[in-house]
């Protein structure tokens, strides 16, 4: 019998290996599988890309004959519900697993509780709850969505020494250098969609893809909030509509929503969505209806404000940078100072010469 100890060391490394493909397995949850035996991990995995096969079958056709007697690691109830594979809990009863320990419960009504009654029915001893907390915040995701019906909402920032994120009237501006603006794109590519304000669309002329090499595929669906569908049709979004999706939202008032058919057929016939949204809380449950899991809010004061204000933030990443803006500055809604208790500090990585503070409140 393992020591709490240990299994917290083993689970430990389960979410570590469950990080690998955040992101990366479409409405699935990136999960972790570590399989011990005699207190030697024998096999470890996480779900593969595109979501199949689900990782503790990966770990299971690694380990092979080792599997019989072994504990698994798993950092999600396994799933009990037949899909176009076998269940993952009567994958690991038939490979003879001796004793599973879980981080979390799984929400879906179709797992919640049976993945842990087909293991014990099959006399396998289940433990829950080991690192629960570590586990909810490598999957917060899916749990957002699945739980809150809404895609888990993160708020990147970069923040200048003197406050400001931007100078108003010169488009874009390098507030920090290139090893954060890298860590940024791959953060784009795990999310599932990137937004920003029509003031930043228009003042920035961003493109929003994923611009590293071999990544470029991960580029995530670009989303502006454009109440009155003002973005211009020369715009980089709208150029590249076709080959990165765009969905412009529209939120006009029912007068409004009459005097915007011609500028609806323009951006569509441009290859881009028009989506009607009564505010932002209507917009996230509609992408949760579409299985969008991370909505990163990249750009302008207003959206990030908005978002701020309507206690839709979940995860907030101030990168904070000693590039002084200086006259004409545009402020950021918020700064370390400012941000709300119901946050905690959960990591602080350095990128050359800035720094990323990295804050998340519970589920």
């Amino acid at each position: 019998m393992a020591s709490q100890a240990e299994d917290e060391s083993f689970m430990a490394r389960a979410i570590e290996v469950s990080r690998q493909n955040t992101g990366f397995t479409d409405t699935n949850p990136s999960v972790g599988c570590v399989l011990v035996k005699d207190g030697v991990i024998v096999a470890e995995a996480v779900t593969s890309i595109g979501g199949r096969p689900h990782a503790e079958r990966n770990a299971l056709d690694l380990a092979g004959e080792a599997a019989r007697g072994a504990t698994a690691y798993v950092t999600l109830e396994p799933c009990a519900h037949w899909g176009k594979t076998p269940p993952c809990a009567n994958a690991l009863a038939h490979h003879g697993v001796a004793r599973v320990v879980v981080a979390v419960d799984d929400p879906d009504e179709r797992v919640s509780g049976r993945g842990y009654q087909v293991l014990r029915d099959a006399g396998i001893e289940v433990q829950t709850g080991v690192l629960r907390r570590e586990g909810e915040r490598a999957l917060s995701a899916y749990l957002t969505r699945k739980i809150k019906k809404r895609p888990h909402v993160i708020l990147k920032l970069a923040v200048s020494a003197d406050g400001m994120i931007g100078r108003k009237g010169t488009g874009q501006v390098a507030i920090t250098g290139s090893e954060a603006r890298r860590a940024v794109h791959e953060l784009r590519a795990r999310c599932d969609g990137i937004l920003v304000g029509i003031g930043t669309a228009v003042a920035d002329d961003p493109e929003l893809n994923v611009r590293i090499s071999g990544m470029e595929q991960y580029s995530p669906i670009r989303f502006v909030l454009d109440r009155r569908l003002e973005l211009p049709t020369h715009s980089k979004l709208v150029k590249t509509a076709r080959d990165v999706p765009l969905v412009v939202v529209e939120m006009p008032s029912s007068a409004e929503a009459r005097d915007l058919a011609e500028r609806r057929a323009v951006l569509a016939s441009a290859g881009a969505e028009v989506l009607s949204a009564k505010n932002i809380e209507d917009l996230l449950l509609i992408l949760g209806a579409r299985g969008l899991s991370e909505l990163l809010v990249e750009g302008g004061a207003v959206a990030a404000k908005a978002f701020l204000e309507a206690g839709l933030v979940d995860r907030i990443l101030l990168f904070e940078s000693p590039t002084v803006i200086g006259t004409g500055g545009i402020e950021t809604p918020i700064m370390r100072a400012d941000i709300p208790d119901t946050y905690s500090l959960v990591g602080e990585t350095v990128y050359g010469p800035d720094r990323c503070f990295d804050y998340e409140r519970p589920l």
